[in-house]
């Protein structure tokens, strides 16, 4: 390996909108996340439409979805 070439690598703490923090290994600093494991709903078994433009609506009349 050549050296002075890689990034540097170190602990950061990721953080997301819920509230949830992780501190993980990364090349960048503090990142920020709209949806972690403890919100998601895979995870979760909950689930949530993210409406874009009426889109979930319009498809439910469509179809006849209640």
């Amino acid at each position: 390996m050549k050296a002075k070439i890689h990034p540097e690598y170190k602990k950061t703490t990721i953080t997301c909108s819920c509230g949830a923090a992780f501190e993980v290994g990364s090349t960048k600093d503090n990142l920020k996340v709209e949806i972690c494991s403890n919100c998601h709903p895979f995870f979760t078994g909950k689930q949530k439409f993210v409406d874009s433009g009426g889109r979930v609506e319009r498809f439910k009349r469509k179809y006849g979805i209640n």
